[in-house]
């Protein structure tokens, strides 16, 4: 019995010796909360935003993991909820991730929800007569413009539409002068792609096109005869799509099939994906898309592979999810954000603080600046459908 015991101290000093730290204390995690649709006709924004927030922190984590207040060492672990692209789930999944531990929340997908949500948050930070929700989110994906405007615990990773199609619009006047008129086709239920249209047909008109129409339709639809039957009455030059890979693709069947062959096609940035290639890369050939996101760098490379290994694909969207839990390591270090359940509330403070605070971040692509709006402003290109890939067309000069 002696010696049993014996051998047992002998392997608990060993044990003890070779754990790290005078607390012994087991490794310290991090959950970063993402939410999103995964479910319904855009469901694959969400998935794919689910496996660029777990490639960058398996990436972060490979390199030594995030630095709390104490000085101790964390690793990253990412959860990703539900939220059906419908704003009521939205407010409740925030509600829920609220409820814990969580200093921050990287979402929405869909812009309709981030508008409601955003408007549940305390409007004016340090308002007492404001009992708005206090707890710190950063968009990736919701791109209708102006939504970080809502609250000051609101924040986007996310591009400027308005100045890529401006950009656009002026390359395409410049570059096919003899192109005059435009018609074009909306998802007119879902708020991105109504927004991004008025900025579409607004550009257009200011640069000089006439434009002569315009289609809609809603994001469950199938068939698109009588739409594509008034943009084939229409004939103009060029046709502008801002619609989402699934009907972006009916649509674009269907001009095949009535054999309606505009000079131009213009699409909407959340169709630079994958999905529409898969869906009708014959029939999307041509299209031109602005993005902030290619992999032409070697940054962008690394996260297009490392976003594929945990089962997504890298687009704007996704790539913005890459980008934000890099911005949230260095806001946690500068911060000094202690990540214990008793800091909860001064870390949710010191979270918006240091995001409100940055001027400037790395993106996949180059620096990306931020405003007093809490938006990002952030390189981009035009890609075009071409052989059954997105390849760059033009990079403007910023």
């Amino acid at each position: 019995m002696r010696r049993l015991h014996a051998a047992l101290a002998v392997l608990l000093a060993g044990s003890m010796l070779s754990l790290p730290g005078s607390a012994l204390a087991q490794e310290r995690t991090v959950k970063i909360t993402g939410f999103g649709a995964k479910s319904g006709v855009v469901r694959v924004f969400g998935i794919n935003s689910e496996a660029a927030m777990k490639a960058a922190a398996d990436q972060i984590n490979k390199t030594g993991g995030v630095t709390l207040g104490d000085g101790t060492k964390a690793k990253f672990t990412v959860e990703f909820l539900d939220d059906r692209c419908n704003a009521e789930e939205g407010i409740s999944v925030v509600r829920r991730i609220a409820s814990t531990d969580a200093f921050v929340a990287v979402g929405p997908t869909c812009s309709n929800v981030a508008e409601s949500l955003f408007g549940i948050l305390q409007k004016k930070v340090g308002d007492a007569s404001d009992s708005g929700l206090q707890f710190p989110i950063i968009a990736d994906v919701a791109a209708k413009g102006g939504l970080a405007k809502i609250s000051e615990w609101a924040f986007r990773n996310v591009p400027s539409e308005f100045e890529m199609y401006k950009s656009l619009i002026a390359w395409i006047r410049k570059e096919h002068p003899n192109l005059k008129t435009m018609y074009g086709g909306v998802e007119k239920d879902f708020a991105h792609s109504n927004a991004t249209y008025g900025v579409m047909k607004g550009q257009a008109e200011g640069a000089g096109l006439k434009v002569l129409g315009t289609s809609e339709w809603l994001l469950n639809d199938t068939t698109f005869s009588t739409q594509v039957r008034d943009m084939k009455r229409a004939n103009a030059d060029i046709v502008a799509i801002s619609a989402h890979p699934f009907t972006t693709c009916g649509v674009l069947k269907e001009m095949a099939r009535q054999g309606v062959k505009p000079k131009l096609l213009i699409g909407l940035t959340s169709s630079s994906s994958v999905e529409t290639l898969q869906g009708c890369a014959k029939q999307a050939e041509g299209i031109i898309i602005p993005t902030s996101f290619a992999p032409v760098t070697p940054e962008a490379k690394l996260a297009a592979e490392q976003v594929a290994k945990f089962g997504g694909s890298a687009d704007l969207h996704s790539a913005a999810a890459y980008e934000i839990m890099f911005i949230l390591k260095d806001v946690i270090e500068s911060q000094k954000i202690m990540a214990k359940p008793d800091t909860v509330k001064a870390d949710r403070n010191k979270m918006r603080a240091g995001l409100a605070a940055l001027k400037e971040t790395k993106g996949l692509l180059g620096k990306v600046g931020r405003t007093a709006d809490r938006e990002a402003i952030k390189p981009y290109l035009y890609v075009h459908a071409k052989d059954g890939s997105w390849q760059v067309l033009y990079k403007p000069t910023l």
